[in-house]
């Protein structure tokens, strides 16, 4: 299982990014998956998941702001980030779970650091 992790960069408070996650070795459209973040010294916090039937679910902190989507055609996950705000800077982390109803995920990509500026 390989999860590729991109599009992570400086944006200024307010502005948007938009991250990718390419998947390989599994089964994408049958994947639930998701979206974690980490700054330092703190634990790794689920941002938002999708299910393989596109149900997705969000961190309340990033109710409104944040979209999760898949493309079953690409093995592409995104994020699009909208509103950022400087406590939305982290290393973001996409994840491939064992089950549709798993709540911890089995494989992790390496990350992409979001720096947002005030």
């Amino acid at each position: 299982v390989q999860l590729q992790a991109s599009g992570g960069g400086l944006v200024q408070a307010g502005g948007s990014l938009r991250l990718s996650c390419a998947a390989s070795g599994i089964a994408f459209s049958f994947a639930k998956m998701g979206w974690y973040r980490q700054t330092p010294g703190n634990q790794r916090e689920l941002v938002a998941d999708i299910t393989n039937s596109a149900t997705t679910n969000y961190a309340d902190s990033v109710k409104g702001r944040f979209t999760i989507s898949k493309d079953n055609a690409k093995k592409i996950l995104y994020l699009q980030m909208t509103s950022l705000k400087p406590e939305d800077a982290a290393v973001y982390y996409c994840a491939v779970y064992p089950t549709n109803s798993a709540g911890v995920p089995t494989y992790w990509g390496q990350g992409t650091l979001v720096t947002v500026s005030s």
